[in-house]
């Protein structure tokens, strides 16, 4: 197992998802920390995911036998422990020494799902031995070409599940990076080295040591090809336009893709049936976290009226899901399974795979003990009759 040095200490003090941000703000550099933090313009969208859960309240039975529970949960032929599972972060390896396979490793010890993303630093050969359950999540390149060998790359790799994020048609307004000094890829500066100087531990025990071992990292995963370098003064990272991508791209990818198909970053009812017309096999209701379009609506104000449009297939969220409340109030409005990105991110980046492991068995207790508390004993009993919306001051 991979952790920092004395990390197995620090985690008696971190009692919840949020303690893992806290902890990983002291130990990143400040553009690094603000790329995972940072969500776009205004901040609104980050906001309203937060209070939609805020919104809900529990209406809890009593006097129910729940000395027997289980956070077992089906999902695609899966019988997994608990009812999330890690959502795709980008750049894992930067923040994180080998950030894709520590939340690999983690995930696969705790029987989560854990979903890599296109934007990572390791190659996904290399992520799918550490954990064959692994899902890959796509960026569609913009040449049909391209998409075409990258589904075959992902394919001849053994991936069993492909989740293409179509929320992406074309760059968000990311002002924070900007405000922050971070870069894709990073440019060498002045400022940049005394944010490395002063955060020694990230410097020598994630970059430095990712230099010294494995060489510079690159964008690996966006395409079939191996991308530009993640710090270079003069190479440019290749964003190719998806604006002209339409519904028509998941229909051939379906023709090509034999595994199980998702499509991540529905917010309309309407798209959701699209697509199952298109022939996909599960929904992830996602903004982003926040991070593509400002004052987009939180999944959890959708998710309703997205499952009651498609009941054949798993609904499945993500975005701002920080409490076992959180996932318990996702699967009373229907989902049948949510995900968690940044603070998996943070737990990988300031402990390893002690870190992540730490973070995955926080989240499972507190659902855990919330079905208790709530007077399920099983993840199929929690249902809309377990919530109510109030209104939020």
């Amino acid at each position: 197992m991979t952790t920092h040095s004395g990390s197995s200490a620090r985690f008696n003090k971190l009692l919840s998802l949020d303690d893992f941000e806290a902890a990983a703000r002291r130990h990143l550099p400040r553009p690094i920390f603000g790329y995972v933090h940072g969500a776009v313009e205004d901040n609104v969208s980050i906001a309203l995911t937060r209070n939609s859960f805020r919104s809900y309240a529990f209406v809890p039975r009593t006097l129910v036998n729940v000395s027997q529970r289980s956070t077992d949960t089906a999902l695609f032929g899966h019988n997994y422990a608990a009812p999330f599972g890690l959502a795709p972060m980008g750049l894992s390896a930067l923040f994180a020494y080998r950030g894709d396979l520590v939340m690999a490793r983690a995930a696969r010890a705790a029987n989560v799902p854990m979903i890599m993303s296109g934007s990572s630093l390791i190659r996904l050969e290399e992520v799918i031995e550490e954990n064959p359950d692994a899902w890959f999540q796509a960026y569609l390149p913009g040449e049909d070409a391209r998409i075409v060998a990258l589904i075959e790359r992902v394919k001849r790799a053994n991936f069993k599940t492909l989740v293409i994020t179509v929320d992406t048609a074309v760059a968000a307004n990311r002002e924070n990076n900007i405000r922050t000094g971070f870069s894709t890829p990073l440019k060498p500066s002045l400022r940049l080295a005394f944010d490395g100087i002063t955060h020694p531990a990230w410097l020598f025990g994630t970059f430095f040591k990712t230099i010294v071992r494995h060489g510079m990292p690159h964008f690996e995963n966006n395409y079939a090809e191996r991308g530009a370098p993640i710090l270079s003064s003069t190479v440019l990272r290749d964003f190719s336009d998806r604006g002209h991508l339409t519904w028509e791209h998941v229909e051939r990818i379906r023709v090509l893709w034999p595994g199980t198909l998702i499509i991540k970053g529905i917010l309309h009812a309407d798209d959701a049936r699209k697509a199952v017309r298109s022939g996909v096999d599960g929904i992830i209701v996602s903004n982003h976290g926040g991070r593509q379009l400002d004052g987009a609506i939180a999944p959890l104000s959708v998710l309703d009226e997205i499952v009651q449009a498609v009941p054949e297939i798993p609904v499945m969220l993500d975005s701002g899901v920080r409490r076992g409340t959180d996932v318990i109030k996702a699967l009373a409005l229907g989902a049948r399974f949510v995900f968690v990105g940044r603070p998996m991110g943070y737990a990988a980046a300031i402990g390893g795979d002690g870190g992540v492991a730490h973070a995955i068995r926080l989240l499972r207790e507190e659902v855990r003990r919330n079905m208790g508390l709530l007077g399920v004993t099983a993840i199929s009993e929690i249902n809309a009759q377990h919530v109510r919306h109030v209104r939020h001051s």
